[in-house]
């Protein structure tokens, strides 16, 4: 999947919070980007053009476009703050800005 975290997360309240170590929640199994190249949701560490960084995004968001738990991505990466890759279509730059952080 997009990401290596092990973590569940688990609705309390109206709100999410981290339940703990554990297995990948059961929506990731359902998403459309199972079986893709992942590093394709995150930039390369040696960092890339803007050029780059919009093709690479532009075919990650494809993806998520067409996948039916993009809602349920998106919802579990705010849960952890992950301001890292694409989520739920949704990229590092625009994720930071839903969760009120500086870029």
């Amino acid at each position: 999947m997009h990401a290596c975290h092990r973590l569940s997360v688990s609705r309390e309240q109206g709100g999410a919070r981290v339940a703990g170590i554990g297995t990948y929640p059961e929506w990731q199994v359902r998403g459309a980007c199972r079986g893709s190249f992942a590093l394709d949701f995150f930039p390369p560490p040696a960092g890339e053009r803007r050029d780059e960084q919009r093709r690479r995004e532009g075919r990650t968001k494809t993806i998520c476009a067409n996948c039916a738990v993009a809602g349920e991505c998106l919802d579990y990466a705010l849960a952890l703050r992950d301001v890292h890759g694409i989520w739920g279509g949704i990229s590092e730059s625009e994720r930071r800005e839903l969760m009120g952080l500086s870029t």
